[in-house]
C-alpha cells in the first residue's frame, strides 16, 4: 500500500485530495496545524468508508516540528506521495502590506515546501519511485491585485517544482504543480459572489474541490509517470 501525505489536508481542497487518494488505495496522512480535530474527523470518515488514514499535526514553518513528526514515519518505508497543499492568504495592496503579511505567506508556501519535502526525498530516491504534487494558484501565473505576497509565494513554488523535477527525474520521481483558479471553498464563497464568477470564468462557474482532487489523483498515479516539471492550471478557461 502506497503512503500519501497531504499537508493542509483538513481544508476544502485538501480534504477532497485525501478522500481521492484513499479511494485509490493509499494510506493517507491527513495533516493539519490548528485544525487537528477536523483532520481527525476526516481520517475517521475515511476509515469508516473502508479506507486507511490517520491525522498528523505540525506547523510546516517549524523545521524541528516537521522532523519530529515525519522522521519516525520514514524509518522503514518512504512516504510515496506528497501533496504540498498547505498555504495561507493574507491579502493587502502592496503599499499597505506589512512585513509580517509578506513573511507569513512566504513562510508557509515556500519554507513549508522545503521543510516537508526535504526529509522525504532520500527515502523516495532510494525507493526509485515517488510523486510530489505542489498546490499552486492561478495567481502565480497571472498575478492578482492585492496578492503580491501570495503570487510571489506560489510563483516560487512553481519554479521549485520545475527545478526539483529535473533533479529527481532519473529516480522515478515526478514533481508537478497544480494551479487552481476559483474553486468552491468557504474562502472563495466570501470573496467571489456568483455574478463575479460568471464575469471572470468562461465556464460561468467555480470549480469543485473534487475536480482538483481528480487531477491530483491522476498525477499521483502510475498513469502520469512521464509527466513531470509541469504547472497545470485548472481554471475553467480563465487563462
Amino acid at each position: 500500500m502506497k503512503r500519501a501525505l497531504v499537508t493542509g489536508g483538513s481544508g476544502g481542497i485538501g480534504a477532497a485530495v485525501c478522500r481521492r487518494l484513499a479511494a485509490d488505495g493509499c494510506h493517507v496522512y491527513v495533516h493539519a496545524n490548528r485544525g487537528l480535530p477536523n483532520a481527525q474527523a476526516l481520517a475517521a470518515e475515511i476509515n469508516r468508508a473502508g479506507g486507511s488514514a490517520e491525522a498528523l499535526s505540525f506547523d510546516v514553518t517549524d523545521k524541528a516540528a516537521v522532523d519530529t513528526a515525519l522522521l519516525p514515519l520514514i524509518e522503514d518505508e518512504p512516504i510515496h506521495i506528497l501533496v504540498n497543499n498547505a498555504g495561507i492568504h493574507d491579502d493587502a495592496v502592496f503599499p499597505g502590506m506589512s512585513a509580517e503579511q509578506w513573511r507569513s505567506v512566504i513562510d508557509v508556501s515556500v519554507n513549508g515546501f522545503f521543510n516537508v519535502t526535504h526529509p522525504l526525498m532520500m527515502p523516495m530516491i532510494r525507493n526509485r519511485w515517488g510523486r510530489i504534487i505542489n498546490v499552486s494558484s492561478i495567481s502565480a501565473i497571472t498575478g492578482n491585485r492585492g496578492q503580491v505576497n501570495y503570487s510571489a509565494a506560489k510563483g516560487a513554488l512553481n519554479s521549485a517544482t520545475k527545478a526539483l523535477a529535473q533533479e529527481v527525474a532519473s529516480r522515478g520521481i515526478t514533481v508537478n504543480a497544480v494551479a487552481p483558479g476559483i474553486i468552491e471553498t468557504s474562502m472563495s464563497e466570501r470573496t467571489f459572489p456568483p455574478e463575479e464568477i460568471a464575469r471572470m470564468v468562461p465556464m460561468k462557474r467555480a470549480g469543485t474541490p473534487t475536480e482538483v482532487a481528480d487531477l491530483i489523483g491522476f498525477l499521483a498515479s502510475e498513469h502520469a509517470a512521464y509527466i513531470s516539471g509541469q504547472i497545470i492550471s485548472i481554471n475553467g478557461a480563465m487563462i
